[in-house]
């Protein structure tokens, strides 16, 4: 279908997105795979072709574009199953904060770095008694003269084992619940910071997903992001753009996933016959290719929403909802398809079933997006 709001330099940027991909991405995904993390090289690669940080103001180092040149980056490395660099967290999720929140000093102090890939960045929210419960959050950091003072646990931390800078959600107010949250930038080099096993799951082999543990972290006030005890409301104002890019990368892996189960069912051979001449086959891929599109319209309007500054939350969760619930039902429709191979890890199809179950998970589970639309159909 035509996606009209890409203009020639969206398209040269994906062309030029594409090939990064092919020759820099996907010859040495597999070796990341067995080591558990990308090469930092890979990063500095990314920043000097540009493809980093994309709507960074040119005055820190930027290109000053819009969130259309993140989502084709996104797209590409959908494209091909590539989950071990963790850009789009850094560039449309980090980067944003800074952006949004930061002091002159600390955007020209972190920025380009970001935007070069000297820098790698993560966000750390999650603890192992709060997930999407962020109110609830227990690491603190205690204004103690001119510093915090950080103490706590987190985890499910992506860019974990990498990261130099990490955007910390803490309490600086235990006692005043979502009120007492706020985002503090900690350096990873900080004494008392250590990071702790890289978390061996069932998918996204290739990404560094770990512990991080605060023990009497001291770092300068100024490092606090934003303002005291606003870190809940900043993290909600940023988690439509977090939530659309999860759509975004869903509605390619979607498309990716339906070309691979073409191009196979064309191929594989069974009872004299391909599958794709079986009845059973082509109603499923009929069934899948509508999805598809049906879902690239919704997500391709929240893009136009968002591009005019209009996407709510509302929408950004059920576009995050619908499109994680329809990936996961059409990659295990996909795998059925290819039978015994769709579980042989060497398929895309096999390793994309096992890297997105946690797209239902990350950034909001489905039960969360579920509240959040709930509550506004019944808000009057």
């Amino acid at each position: 279908m035509q996606r009209d709001f890409f203009g020639e330099e969206h398209d040269l940027f994906r062309a030029s997105a594409r090939r990064f991909v092919a020759e820099r991405v996907v010859p040495f995904h597999a070796e990341w795979e067995k080591a558990g993390q990308v090469s930092r090289d890979v990063w500095r690669e990314a920043g000097a072709g540009g493809f980093l940080c994309c709507s960074v103001a040119e005055e820190y180092g930027g290109a000053g574009g819009d969130f259309l040149f993140g989502a084709i980056f996104t797209e590409e490395l959908a494209r091909v199953g590539a989950t071990g660099p963790a850009f789009h967290l850094h560039s449309e999720i980090v980067a944003p904060y800074i952006t949004a929140y930061g002091t002159e000093e600390q955007k020209r102090k972190w920025l380009p770095g970001l935007v070069s890939g000297e820098v790698i960045s993560a966000v750390a929210m999650s603890e192992p008694g709060a997930g999407s419960d962020l109110q609830n959050i227990r690491t603190t950091a205690i204004a103690d003269g001119d510093d915090y003072v950080i103490n706590g646990q987190k985890v499910f931390i992506s860019n974990g084992q990498l990261a130099d800078l990490v955007v910390l959600a803490c309490k600086t107010d235990p006692a005043a619940g979502g009120r007492g949250v706020s985002l503090v930038l900690v350096e990873g080099d900080r004494e008392g910071f250590t990071r702790g096993r890289n978390l061996e799951k069932a998918g996204y082999k290739a990404q560094d997903t770990s512990e991080l543990f605060f023990s009497d972290v001291r770092v300068p006030k100024s490092n606090l992001l934003g303002v005291e005890g606003r870190g809940f409301k900043q993290l909600m104002q940023q988690l439509p753009q977090e939530r659309l890019v999860i759509a975004v990368r869903s509605a390619a892996i979607i498309e990716a996933a339906l070309d691979w189960t073409i191009q196979y069912t064309k191929e594989r051979k069974a009872f004299g016959s391909t599958l794709a001449d079986f009845q059973n086959t082509r109603f499923k891929l009929a069934e899948i290719k509508s999805t598809a599109v049906m879902l690239r319209s919704f997500v391709d309007d929240c893009i136009r929403r968002h591009l005019k500054g209009e996407l709510d939350a509302v929408t950004a969760a059920m576009a995050k909802m619908q499109s994680t619930e329809l990936m996961c039902k059409v990659l295990d429709d996909c795998l059925q398809l290819f039978g015994g191979y769709g579980y042989m890890w060497e398929y895309p199809i096999c390793r994309a079933w096992a890297d997105n179950r946690m797209a239902r998970i990350a950034g909001g589970t489905t039960e969360i997006m579920k509240e959040i639309i709930s509550r506004d159909i019944l808000a009057d």
